[in-house]
Parts: C-alpha cells; sequence; structure tokens
C-alpha cells in the first residue's frame, strides 16, 4: 500500500438504488424512494399542483391556478425554497370526476409534496389517489365532505359549511322568511341543513329549499318558487345592524353573538340567498325580471357568489346587487392584511386577468401557499417530502397568515367537534354588503360559527 485515502466518489442516484435493493432495503428512507421522497434532494425542484375548473359550463375559478404560479415566481425570484426552486403544475378539473381523480393520479406521479390551494366538488374521486400516493391537500376551496374527513386534508377555512351558517345568522337578524338557492347536486344538498342551523340561533324557521341545475342560462321558475318562499316580506324597514360587535345583542336580541340585533317577531323582509357559484348573477337577473317592482324581498349569497367584480360589471353604485348582504371567509379584499397579496400579483402576475384579488378562491391559494411554505422552510433541505410536509402538519405547526385568518394548525386538539367536519380548525365568517357599489364589512372582526356548526340538527 502507498499510503494514500482512496479518492471519494459520491455513488450515482442508480448505484444507491442498486445497493439497497441488494440489501432488500428499497423502502428505508434512507434509500430515498418513501412515497413523495422524490423530492428530498438538496437540487431537484419541490414540485407542488393545483387544481380547479376552467372553461366549463358551471363554475370556473382559473384565478386559483393563476395565482399558484404567481406565487411560485415570487419564491423563485427570491432564491426558492432553501435554494430549491418550486416547481407548480396546474390541472384543469372541468368539474367532473374523471378529471379530478386523473389530476390527483397526474399529482401521484409527478411526485408532488401537496395539492395546494385547488377547487374541487369531487372529493370521493380525487381524495383517494392522493392518499394512495401519500399526498397532504392544503387549503381545498371547501366543498367536498373528504376535505373535512380525510386525516390527508388540511383546510384553511370553514368550506361551504362555514359560509352557509353564518349566512343562516347574518340573515336571521333581518328577514322574516328566507329562500335558499342551490345546485341540485350531492354537494348542493348539504346547504339548506347548515343555513337553517344559522337561522335557528336567530329563531327562524328554515329555509324554503330551491333545487336548480348548475349550469342553467335562465332560472325563471326556481325564481318563482324562491319569491314565493320568501313570502310577501312583511317590514322592509328592518335592517342588520352594522354596529362593531360586541358579542352582546341588544333590544329584542336572541343571543346570535355576533353583534347583531335578530327580529323575532315575525316581521322584516323575506330574503333569497343564492348559493350557485358563477351562475348566480343568471339566477339574479331571472330573480328581478319575476320580481318587477316588489323591492320587500331582498337578496343575498355567499362569497364566490357575489363578489366585487360581478358589482363593477352590473352597474357599481346603480347595481341591482346594491344592498345585498354576503357571508365570505376573510377580510374584504381592501383591508391592509391583504397587501402582501395585492403586491405580489402586482409583480408577478405579469397582468394576467385571471386573476381577482376579491375572489375567495384567489385567497384561499394564496393563504394555502403561505402554509405550505411556513412548513417547507421549517424543514431540512435534503428531506422535503409529502411525509414530511403531513407529519409536520399533524405534529403542530402554526401558520400565521398575517390576521386573514386565526394562526391555523392541525393538531388533533385543534380540531372543532363538528359532526360531518372534523377537520375544520377554523370556523370562522365575515359579514359583508352591498353599499355603494362596494362590498365593505358590516362589522369588524370575525364571527365564529364553530358551536352553530356543532350545535345543528342532524338531518
Amino acid at each position: 500500500m502507498n499510503g494514500r485515502r482512496r479518492p471519494f466518489l459520491r455513488p450515482t442516484p442508480t448505484a444507491r438504488v442498486a445497493a439497497c435493493a441488494a440489501a432488500g432495503t428499497l423502502l428505508i428512507s434512507g434509500c430515498g424512494i418513501l412515497s413523495g421522497s422524490s423530492n428530498g434532494s438538496r437540487d431537484e425542484p419541490i414540485t407542488i399542483m393545483t387544481w380547479a375548473p376552467d372553461d366549463t359550463n358551471a363554475t370556473n375559478m382559473p384565478g386559483m391556478p393563476a395565482m399558484a404560479q404567481a406565487y411560485a415566481r415570487w419564491i423563485n425570484d427570491k432564491g426558492g425554497i432553501h435554494g430549491r426552486e418550486l416547481r407548480v403544475l396546474t390541472c384543469n378539473e372541468r368539474n367532473d370526476a374523471i378529471a379530478a381523480a386523473q389530476c390527483a393520479r397526474r399529482a401521484a406521479d409527478e411526485k408532488a409534496v401537496a395539492v395546494v390551494g385547488s377547487y374541487s366538488q369531487h372529493g370521493r374521486s380525487f381524495m383517494s389517489p392522493l392518499e394512495a400516493a401519500g399526498i397532504p391537500y392544503i387549503g381545498g376551496y371547501g366543498l367536498s365532505e373528504e376535505e373535512f374527513t380525510s386525516p390527508f386534508s388540511y383546510p384553511v377555512n370553514g368550506g361551504q359549511a362555514a359560509l352557509l351558517a353564518g349566512n343562516g345568522r347574518q340573515l336571521a337578524s333581518v328577514c322574516g322568511a328566507v329562500s335558499l338557492v342551490r345546485p341540485d347536486t350531492i354537494a348542493g344538498d348539504e346547504l339548506p341543513e347548515l343555513l337553517d342551523a344559522g337561522l335557528a340561533e336567530g329563531h327562524r324557521s328554515p329555509a324554503a329549499d330551491i333545487r336548480a341545475p348548475e349550469d342553467a342560462s335562465d332560472y325563471t321558475r326556481q325564481a318563482q318558487q324562491a319569491l314565493s318562499g320568501a313570502g310577501s316580506g312583511g317590514d322592509t324597514t328592518s335592517d342588520a345592524s352594522t354596529g362593531t360587535g360586541t358579542g352582546t345583542d341588544s333590544g329584542t336580541g336572541t343571543g346570535v353573538s355576533d353583534g347583531t340585533v335578530a327580529d323575532t317577531t315575525g316581521s322584516g323582509p323575506g330574503c333569497v340567498t343564492a348559493a350557485l357559484g358563477k351562475r348566480t348573477n343568471t339566477f339574479f337577473d331571472s330573480f328581478r325580471r319575476v320580481q318587477e317592482d316588489d323591492s320587500r324581498v331582498r337578496i343575498a349569497s355567499i362569497l364566490g357568489s357575489v363578489r366585487q367584480s360581478l358589482v363593477d360589471s352590473t352597474g357599481g353604485r346603480d347595481s341591482a346587487l346594491e344592498g345585498t348582504y354576503a357571508t365570505g371567509w376573510y377580510p374584504v379584499a381592501d383591508d391592509p392584511r391583504w397587501k402582501p397579496m395585492h403586491k405580489i400579483v402586482h409583480d408577478y402576475a405579469f397582468d394576467d386577468n385571471r386573476i381577482d384579488i376579491a375572489d375567495p378562491g384567489v385567497q384561499t391559494t394564496w393563504i394555502a401557499y403561505t402554509v405550505l411554505r411556513s412548513v417547507l422552510t421549517s424543514l431540512d433541505p435534503g428531506r422535503i417530502s409529502a411525509h414530511a410536509v403531513r407529519t409536520t402538519l399533524d405534529r403542530g405547526h402554526a401558520t400565521d397568515t398575517g390576521g386573514l385568518t386565526p394562526k391555523l394548525r392541525w393538531r388533533f386538539q385543534d380540531l372543532l367537534p363538528i359532526r360531518d367536519y372534523p377537520r375544520i380548525v377554523n370556523a370562522n365568517v365575515t359579514y359583508q354588503v352591498v353599499k355603494d357599489g362596494k362590498l365593505v364589512a358590516v362589522r369588524q372582526g370575525f364571527v365564529d360559527v364553530g358551536q352553530t356548526l356543532v350545535n345543528r340538527k342532524a338531518a
């Protein structure tokens, strides 16, 4: 021997796999082949997927993938995550169960470490492939049961459950009778019970349930049914309090502890609330023709079905949506807490007109990617994988969203005891109204509808 050390040669990936296979240890994490672990190399991009429907006859959400791409450009311009590129894949879910499953399988094939900030009502189709591949689903829009039951799902809001319960509480403070116009779908079948839970807290009767097709071009028949269900409306002078909401009621309040004053005498206008996504305005067009000059029935909706761009496109201050009540998950779009998102959209979206900063889908994608970034930056750069992301979230990693939501964390003790929705950790909503052509806050702060959901009656 000459006494010199043999130079160290880094084994190639092929050599490492061969060595592990020879040892019969292909499933040991040190060999780097656990599900999702191909993103563990310090040099490889970190792959994420975001999906949403686009160019369909029903609700389209192209702004969500567009927001994800802008977020990735911003992250990569700052040097990536631990120096690694954030690679965002997008998929058109098409409002179709087969397409949703295909998007999920593609995420698995591409070794995505998470699906983030996405929209689909086909939870049964997409969640099973994600679970089989060990991929977490962070910040879905909240349309399907599986988003709130699967241990692989990490919702950032209370989904449609919180919106409908919150809308019921908001309308209980002003409406004598309520009609709900909702999609005639499996996801839509859950909505009446949720709205009624909020109405019940204001000692109001259940809403008239009006089913409607998701992709209709005319809703005259449903508008007639909704007008009939809302009744004559009685007193048209009643209105919701626009105070700051101290958590106590006054006058004839009913214990709805969100700063509104509920009238339990049976008076108040009749109200029609619609939750038809992008077809909500089509319904309201039909409703206005049926309603004619009868202004005794007020209209309402949930954010996503009514948004600022819709108010602007229908006349702004002169819009027929003036006075419409709306319930959302987050602060109004011009709240200062959204400024970081607005700046990134301005600097990195390159005038992409798919992104509407007031769209709750876009806002949900922003919050979901905020969670993702917080998790990824907490991990060792060489050990980033789907399994590592899930484990970190399950062990209680908390994300501060800058006041747009409560601090988000998914430990067992953070999960709310809500029947059918055990993965909810944030049941806050906001009350808004269209005033002078703008969606503005009805009261300061959030309204927590968690207990409303806990207390709702079984179907």
